[in-house]
């Protein structure tokens, strides 16, 4: 149970206490600054604790974005400030050092609350001060103010303001304008009855999972049915979130779940397609796993970039300029955001093709539109790169070095003398990444293959073996990505059979929920994953090496088997270590927008 003291004498026909109580706070009284002190020093050690004035006059929904967010720990709005435990003992001294300027006595004109906020930002403490937009949060001096803030309070309809923040500010066009105008009302509907943003997202992953198991069955009534299960699936996707905005329930936790279940569900509807097509006589495993390894890719660009960005010191780039004055006319909005396939956009593509056409069909389409968005996007990201003189931060080359994924072969490899010159790192990156795809495609499972990856693994180490603050490092992660991956669908490809590209969908899939863990680890500053994880599941240039080796060693047949097992072990390694640490850590509570839905 949190805390709210109301300090001051309190005001006939005020709500106040009504409000904070149904807020979730169990209400104390204070007549002075002294009796404050004391209410908030008997509060529990680990609850929230809020000062409120007891002359506030506002919406229930400030006192709720200003006092209830779990994301902040110091919030303040006019009237009121709230610290979480972590936070406890630096408003428990703001709060002593102004009971002791005012004596103890009676409560001074000005707001305890306000002052304690100012005695808090000149102790340099992080308050956040959330945006009220038309909200109402005030405290009124007189009668007179206090008569003109409650007629605008009257004015304004919180209900109505707060169904609206619970919208994505930035959202793709088809989230904005099919789904967003009523899955709000599904989100308050969860509010409403307890619901949890995570229970919401656990249905949508059943629902996906339920669709791609119709899409297995290869019939049309099937794809029709997968279709529109995707589409509802989609809507709870959105619903997630917005309940969580609605409702003010972040977490890490829930971030990751939203995050990697969006991945589970996409790629699991592939594989339902995949064996879809196949009961049809039709074998597009090759295709369903491409379209999942440029996916993720594309979603490692997005996320390089972002970190690589993250607090970065520049100057705006002429590239970014221009963006920002598209962005100014209307049209160009809404089509720039469609043209990148976000989430929503792709999976009502996804569904129609469905529905409609063949899984053979649906992944050529997907794909085009897919490199087609990858090549607009990273393109875009090199130019602002290169135009933009930017001081990386180390917090930010760390970020990059842990998204590299680099495991004890690169390490034993990096025992040389540091390298300074950054333009190698996704030089050395890229040429590996090719010329392995190269000697793969042409000589398939062979030493030659063996010996290329060999080389990767040495360029690789080599493009780690520096601060990654290059203007172009963000580069280096998705490209070990795309090495890794392209090779073990190659190779599987070059088998020929039956078995072994499913084998190798789900070896990537293992991996790729790794990279994806690791990534949101970091979005949610919890750090990367434990070395000795990174260590166990061999690093992407040892997962790649030893992939060649098995496919120059084996016959096809084993070599099926052996990417079964190595998925396998991937899998129970990286899910059982995920679960626990995300089960477990104290991460503080985040919402991450991520990629827009």
């Amino acid at each position: 149970m949190s805390t709210a003291i109301v300090t001051g004498q309190p005001v006939p026909g005020s709500s106040l206490e009504n409000d904070l109580r149904s807020l979730g706070f169990d209400v104390r009284v204070a007549a002075d600054a002294a009796e404050a002190e004391t209410l908030l020093a008997a509060a529990p050690a680990g609850d929230r604790v809020a000062l409120v004035d007891a002359r506030f006059v506002g919406h229930q929904h400030a006192l709720r974005l200003g006092l209830t967010d779990p994301r902040f720990p110091l919030s303040a709005v006019p009237g009121a400030v709230t610290a979480q435990s972590a936070a406890r003992q630096a408003l428990t001294r703001a709060v002593a050092r102004e009971t002791s300027t005012g004596g103890g006595t009676a409560l001074a004109v000005d707001s305890l609350a306000d002052r304690t906020v100012t005695a808090l930002d000149a102790d340099g403490c992080a308050v956040h001060r959330p945006e009220l937009g038309s909200l109402v949060a005030a405290v009124p001096a007189d009668p007179q103010a206090r008569n003109e803030a409650r007629q605008a309070v009257a004015a304004v309809d919180d209900e109505a303001v707060r169904l609206k923040s619970a919208v994505k500010s930035r959202d793709g066009f088809f989230t904005t304008f099919f789904i967003s105008p009523y899955s709000r009302y599904i989100a308050r509907w969860c509010a409403r009855r307890g619901l949890t943003p995570n229970q919401v997202t656990t249905a949508s992953l059943l629902t996906a999972l339920i669709a791609a198991g119709c899409a297995a069955t290869g019939t049309r009534g099937g794809f029709i049915a997968a279709g529109v299960l995707l589409i509802a699936s989609f809507v709870l996707d959105c619903t997630d979130g917005q309940l969580a905005r609605y409702a003010l329930k972040y977490s890490t936790l829930g971030a990751w779940l939203d995050a990697t279940f969006d991945r589970a569900k996409e790629y699991a509807y592939y594989a339902g397609l995949a064996l879809g097509a196949a009961r049809g006589g039709d074998d597009v495993w090759a295709l369903a796993l491409g379209a999942m390894i440029l996916q993720t890719c594309r979603h490692v660009v997005d996320f390089s970039f972002n970190e690589a960005n993250h607090d970065a010191t520049a100057n705006t780039s002429p590239t970014a300029a221009l963006s920002d004055k598209l962005d100014s006319v209307g049209w160009t909005v809404w089509l720039r955001r469609m043209i990148v396939l976000p989430i929503g956009e792709r999976w009502a593509m996804i569904a129609v093709l469905t529905a409609a056409t063949t899984p053979r069909i649906t992944f050529y389409v997907l794909l085009v539109g897919c490199a087609f968005a990858a090549t607009y996007t990273t393109a875009g990201r090199v130019l602002r790169s290169l135009t933009r003189r930017a001081r990386r931060t180390d917090r930010a080359a760390q970020a990059l070095a842990d998204l590299a994924d680099s495991g004890p072969l690169a390490e034993l490899l990096c025992r040389g003398p540091r390298v300074k010159a950054h333009a190698l790192a996704p030089l050395s990156a890229g040429f590996g990444a090719a010329l392995l795809a190269v000697v793969a495609g042409v000589w398939g499972a062979s030493w030659q293959t063996v010996a290329a990856a060999g080389l990767y693994a040495l360029l690789a180490a080599e493009a780690v073996d520096h601060p990654l603050e290059g203007a172009l490092d963000w580069l280096v992660p998705p490209l070990f990505r795309a090495a890794e991956y392209g090779t073990v669908l190659i190779l599987a490809s070059k088998a020929g059979v039956n078995g072994a590209l499913p084998a190798a969908f789900g070896l990537v899939a293992a991996v790729a929920y790794h990279h994806y863990d690791t990534v949101y680890r970091i979005r949610g500053n919890a750090g990367a994953p434990p070395a000795w994880l990174v260590r166990a599941i061999g690093g992407h240039e040892g997962r790649t090496l030893l992939v060649t080796v098995l496919a120059a060693v084996l016959t096809a047949a084993q070599f099926t088997v052996a990417l079964t097992v190595l998925a396998v072990a991937v899998a129970l390694v990286v899910l059982v270590e995920s679960i626990r640490f995300w089960v477990s850590a104290g991460a503080p509570a985040v919402h991450d927008e991520g990629e827009p839905a």
